[in-house]
């Protein structure tokens, strides 16, 4: 499998439209995905021409989450390091192996897009789950279809939230322990009333709204986009956001090596159906 099969890339006009290619899986991010998706949006940087960048996932879902199940999951595969300087993940045991993996792959290339220069804009519809969440919290602006639903229910797993825990920031600290606690779906509209995303269009209008809003925002100066990104994610910084997620981090791990040491594994014996299903 190719960059190009599970990432697609193309522009109109000053928009670059980035969309995860793995429908048959709902866009669940193994690391090809990830390594990808960070190419398509160093090249949307590197482009003159593009002002404005909207993330999409092709399909019924944006995306079902982290690849835990597929058979494409590539956990024991080496990629080129670039969030950071943690060593190669592969063959290394315990913690030395999922921090490494997960400090590049999860919490570093997340932390990396938050920065891009230009104006993000993510269209989701349908699931957006756990590692999802984490792709479009990342990004600026947050279109939804009416069918789009959010859940991060990996405190089934006895995990403190994803790896990105944007969450208080977010919806604010009280719905954000009502969102892990019960790790239920949040749909769209009451995900607009918790500030989450900032607009709620009809399905079939996803892509037309986006690209609406997209084009407006294009016709803004670049340089004024963006010193404007930057100033608004200084201050959330200073809200404690960076900080905060380098604790949760150490927590997030915390946790894996508990499951690990008392139980069969690392996720509690959970898979990509039990996680589905538990939160029905």
């Amino acid at each position: 499998m190719t960059d190009e099969d599970v990432v697609r890339y193309r522009t109109e006009g000053p928009v670059a439209i980035v969309t995860m290619h793995r429908p048959q899986y709902g866009n669940a991010q193994n690391s090809a995905m990830t390594y990808a998706l960070d190419d398509a949006l160093y090249r949307a940087a590197d482009d003159d021409e593009v002002k404005v960048i909207v993330l999409t996932g092709e399909g019924k879902h944006f995306s079902a989450g982290h690849d835990i199940g597929t058979p494409g999951r590539d956990v024991d595969t080496t990629f080129p390091r670039r969030a950071g300087l943690w060593w190669d993940h592969v063959g290394k045991p315990g913690a030395e192996s999922r921090f490494a993996r997960e400090s590049e792959v999860y919490l570093g290339m997340c932390r990396r897009w938050r920065e891009l220069p230009k104006p993000t804009i993510a269209a989701v519809q349908g699931a957006c789950i756990a590692g999802g969440l984490m792709l479009a919290w990342c990004c600026d602006l947050i279109v939804a279809a009416d069918d789009a639903f959010f859940a991060d229910p990996v405190v089934r797993m006895g995990i403190p939230g994803v790896e990105y825990f944007a969450h208080p920031w977010v919806m604010g600290p009280r719905h954000a322990k009502e969102f892990l606690f019960l790790g239920e779906r949040v749909h769209a509209e009451r995900a607009l009333q918790l500030g989450m995303v900032n607009r709620v269009v009809p399905r079939a209008d996803l892509e037309s709204a986006t690209m609406d809003i997209a084009g407006r925002i294009a016709q803004m100066p670049r340089l004024g986009l963006a010193l404007t990104k930057k100033a608004v994610n200084q201050a959330e910084d200073l809200m404690g956001l960076r900080a905060g997620m380098d604790s949760v981090f150490g927590l997030h791990h915390v946790a894996h090596a508990h499951n690990a040491e008392v139980g069969q594994d690392s996720l509690a014996g959970h898979d990509a159906r039990s996680m589905r299903d538990g939160g029905r």
